[in-house]
């Protein structure tokens, strides 16, 4: 019963790591490779590298959360911020911006629910303290 608690308590930040890492490096060191982008000063080079920084940041306090217990209540909160940030961010810019590609709508699904998951697995963890 403990397993099956910890997989559902973990699940969602072992895949936001698995997302977020390889993204981050492609933020920081191709993004032309995902995004019709092309970095053409040192400053969008320097902006994307302070990206990938954060993303590498975060998806190594949630694996500290996944790893050791007294960290899974911040790599929690962390990612419940993080990913409902980025959705919500995502959600403005379709309502402003418009419909962006499929990969976009799909991240902002992804994000939104990874988000949500994170609040219900939080409430449920308060719970039980």
């Amino acid at each position: 019963m403990k397993r099956k608690q910890d997989i559902i308590n973990k699940i969602h930040l072992i895949i936001s790591v698995c997302i977020v890492i390889p993204m981050a490096f492609v933020y920081g060191f191709k993004p032309d490779l995902s995004f019709d982008m092309f970095l053409e000063t040192v400053d969008e080079h320097n902006f994307y590298k302070a990206v990938m920084g954060l993303y590498l940041g975060f998806s190594t306090l949630w694996i500290m959360g996944v790893l050791k217990s007294n960290y899974l209540k911040t790599a929690l909160i962390t990612n419940i911020i993080f990913m409902l940030g980025l959705g919500c961010g995502r959600v403005l810019s379709i309502l402003i911006d418009g419909i962006p590609t499929f990969g976009y709508v799909f991240g902002t699904i992804a994000e939104l629910f990874l988000g949500f998951y994170g609040l219900w697995v939080l409430k449920q963890f308060n719970k039980n303290q």
